[in-house]
């Protein structure tokens, strides 16, 4: 198997879209993470009973951030995509986040808000619309995080920037 994160994100500035891959496909409570040394997904986490993720989440290959990891991204789907799944994405806005582990000071860790181009629900959908709520607004993760978040319109996207030039 090759390894996704370095699979070219095809970037399209003009019409926002790139590449994603599905780490952790909605309505799971199990958390994955891709290991590009084995080449495959590992069990990373899980969520406590009663939770899951509500969006599809993953990476864009082809990009590193700060925290040595490709860019995270979630994505609105009409269904859950598979592990592993290749999708082609449009780009909607930024979820600005910080998050600690076990006390640790935080971090930045943003994700990318993005809609599946493949899409009944959604192909309308061009821009974020969380935005208008407070930025104040925090929402539990996994383990013991807790991520104060704030929506951008979909031009500034750009603010989580990846530390190597899209390919």
């Amino acid at each position: 198997m090759v390894d996704l994160t370095s699979l070219p994100n095809k970037l399209d500035p003009k019409a926002l879209t790139c590449r994603a891959v599905i780490e952790t496909p909605k309505g799971r409570r199990s958390k994955y993470d891709y290991d590009p040394k084995a080449r495959a997904f590992r069990l990373h986490s899980l969520l406590p009973d009663g939770m899951s993720f509500p969006l599809d989440f993953g990476f864009i290959p082809s990009t590193l951030c700060e925290d040595g990891d490709p860019m995270d991204v979630m994505v609105l789907s009409d269904e859950a995509s598979e592990m592993g799944a290749l999708l082609e994405v449009r780009l909607i806005g930024v979820m600005e986040a910080e998050e600690s582990e076990k006390g640790d000071d935080s971090e930045r860790n943003d994700r990318v808000l993005a809609v599946n181009c493949v899409s009944n629900l959604y192909q309308k959908v061009t821009t974020s619309t969380i935005s208008s709520r407070p930025s104040s607004t925090t929402f539990p993760s996994s383990g013991s995080r807790s991520m104060p978040w704030r929506a951008s319109a979909s031009g500034s996207w750009a603010c989580a920037r990846p530390a190597r030039p899209p390919s």
